[in-house]
């Protein structure tokens, strides 16, 4: 994984818990999502995205998380992001709508 970013997964009592801490963005976006989806059994029906530890995502980052939400879709497993209010990456989130899109909750146990 790149120096950037780190990726850990747990599993939960409805899925998957992917973690990712540090900084998402071009440099590293395809081995982000590579890592995500590798994370993610076949059976599991829920994918929480916590993206709490991350202080950096870029436009490149905003569309890996159209890809991997489209990309669960397929296999039926919903994807549901854990981004706090004042984490540095919210804003982006709203701005591109987003939120919208893919359920965002405040924390792991929202």
């Amino acid at each position: 994984m790149s120096d950037l970013v780190s990726i850990e997964s747990i599993g939960i009592e409805d899925g998957q818990l992917v973690r990712a801490i540090g900084e998402i963005d071009l440099s590293n976006v395809a081995e982000v999502l590579s890592a995500v989806i590798s994370a993610v059994p076949h059976d599991a029906a829920l994918v929480v995205l916590d993206l709490s530890d991350v202080t950096y995502l870029d436009s490149a980052g905003i569309s890996m998380l159209f890809k991997l939400a489209e990309r669960l879709g397929y296999s039926r497993q919903p994807l549901r992001l854990v981004v706090p209010p004042d984490s540095p990456i919210r804003a982006v989130l709203e701005l591109t709508n987003l939120t919208s899109v893919i359920p965002v909750v405040e924390s792991i146990r929202s």
